[in-house]
């Protein structure tokens, strides 16, 4: 990597290696450049604070973490030189009836299964659940009302002993594979394939869906205008240090 180099001050090797770490990348090189950019950026607002003549006192946050004298000055320049404006409540607005699928509450699932477990690592264990999973699921095409008999038989999952009933089940509270199927189920189906996880493989029943709503606009006004005053604020950051970048020797 050549030297680079800022104002006339060149950043030291050994500095971009340590900045390397907090800038994971597919390659050690691109680390390299990112950690290099930005200690670059870094300098250049150091620089322009002195110029300035800024002052400020590190600040702490509610965990106790305080800031470096250096990381106070920066915070500081940005907030002197860079004006943000504050979103409107008609920009929220707008955002919000644009974009109501990120407001829209998850839909949740009622729902009971069987669980033959076996470790995902062995395949002939596999081979048997999925054989014998296979089997439960042809008894209930004939004999649906035997699903919570057959769970507490066969089932090696806690919920057995309530008739394989899972209660309510939200977004992120089961594996990927088991939500996927639940979304595609119709209400009170029993899944006509089995449905395997890393815990085994499933015999799964959809017992009722509840269906997620759009969140009012007041809920959701204050996060939609924190979110757009933080997006202007990047992007008005990011031409401040094009800016300064652009003078820079």
């Amino acid at each position: 990597m050549r030297p680079v180099s800022v104002n006339g001050r060149e950043i030291p090797r050994a500095a971009i290696a340590q900045e390397a770490q907090f800038h994971p990348a597919a390659s050690l090189i691109e680390a390299r450049r990112q950690a290099a950019m930005a200690l670059v950026i870094r300098q250049l607002l150091l620089d322009e604070a002195a110029r300035l003549g800024v002052e400020a006192a590190p600040a702490r946050d509610d965990d106790g973490r305080e800031e470096t004298p250096e990381e106070a000055l920066i915070r500081r320049l940005i907030e002197q030189q860079v004006a943000v404006p504050s979103a409107t409540p008609d920009e929220c607005r707008r955002y919000y009836e644009a974009n109501q699928a990120r407001f829209r509450s998850p839909d949740l699932h009622l729902a009971a299964h069987i669980l033959l477990a076996c470790d995902p690592r062995d395949g002939a264990a596999r081979a048997v659940a999925r054989t014998e999973a296979a089997r439960l699921i042809g008894l209930l095409r004939t004999q649906p009302e035997r699903f919570a008999d057959l769970a507490r038989a066969h089932s090696d999952c806690p919920s057995a002993g309530v008739g394989g009933a899972l209660g309510q089940i939200g977004p992120g509270q089961t594996v990927p594979e088991f939500e996927r199927a639940l979304a595609t189920l119709p209400v009170g189906v029993i899944a006509p394939s089995p449905v395997e996880t890393r815990y085994g493989v499933h015999v799964v029943r959809l017992d009722r869906r509840v269906e997620g709503a759009v969140l009012p606009f007041d809920l959701v006004a204050a996060p939609i205008a924190a979110f757009l005053d933080e997006r202007v604020r990047q992007v008005a950051r990011r031409h401040y240090v094009q800016r300064l970048a652009a003078a820079a020797v």
